[in-house]
């Protein structure tokens, strides 16, 4: 592929959640100095070769396999230090992009490695795209924008958590696998040999959530499932299914985890038929 740079035209798209405004890919991307920053956000992709991210007295050495972000008005440089380096990258903005990127896991600006060093799909199919700017090109633009978006929440490990993530996977699969009966808290610690304390604020940090509030939202999650794919069920039995002690309590979780009882939710699905 030939360096490329693509300038948006954002008349009509600056009205949505999130619009690029410029992509491109360098064969080998030159020396950039923002004292000022940049008015938008920036994704880079590293594809090959090496180069040097300076954020204020902070200096991160980047290469294939790691992208690296920028946030708006945030001064900062970059320049490669092997001599060629390769990388893709697309700027964006719109009232949804910093929401996008905390959601994926990016609060600032710095770099994060990928789980797989391929060129993100999204980011393929936006390079390949005509370089016109008429609106039916802007929009698919924005379209991949926020599929690559919402991949990157896929393809990068939380920095802090990862490995505790790791470490407390098998208790969310033996709750997935256990979701119809009582789960003891001290059962749950048993699985990955912690004490009952210490997986509580395993949770917190992982989850966000107590242990009995992610297992009550997992329960309410397939009660759900039940409800459309049993419809002929009584809400006991699926309250049963769940693991809830009775149909009362399963109607009062169910109400506080959705803002509705479980027979408003059948009738506003159509699956009271």
């Amino acid at each position: 592929m030939e360096s490329m740079m693509v300038f948006c035209a954002v008349d009509d798209t600056i009205q949505l959640p999130l619009y690029a405004t410029t992509i491109g890919y360098w064969e080998h991307q030159e020396e950039t100095a923002r004292p000022a920053g940049f008015p938008d956000y920036q994704l880079h992709q590293v594809l090959s070769g090496k180069g040097e991210l300076t954020v204020g007295e902070k200096r991160y050495v980047v290469g294939p396999g790691e992208i690296f972000f920028t946030f708006p008005d945030i001064p900062h440089s970059y320049t490669p230090i092997s001599r060629e380096w390769e990388l893709a990258w697309i700027s964006f903005n719109g009232r949804e992009a910093g929401g996008m990127l905390s959601y994926a896991g990016i609060r600032e600006t710095g770099v994060r490695r990928l789980r797989d060093i391929e060129l993100l799909v999204p980011f393929q199919e936006l390079l390949k795209l005509p370089d016109a700017n008429d609106l039916d090109n802007n929009l698919e633009r924005s379209k991949l924008l926020y599929a690559m978006l919402l991949d990157l929440k896929r393809n990068l490990p939380p920095a802090s958590e990862e490995d505790e993530l790791v470490r407390i996977k098998p208790v969310l699969e033996h709750i997935e696998l256990h979701l119809h009966r009582a789960l003891p808290l001290k059962e749950l610690a048993e699985v990955i040999s912690v004490s009952p304390q210490y997986l509580c604020r395993l949770f917190q940090r992982t989850v966000h959530d107590r242990p009995v509030t992610y297992i009550n939202k997992q329960r309410i999650n397939r009660s759900k499932q039940l409800m459309f794919q049993h419809r002929e069920k009584k809400l006991y039995e699926i309250a049963q299914l769940t693991g809830f002690e009775n149909a009362s309590y399963f109607c009062a979780v169910f109400k506080r985890l959705t803002g509705m009882q479980p027979e408003q939710f059948k009738q506003l699905h159509g699956l009271d038929t």
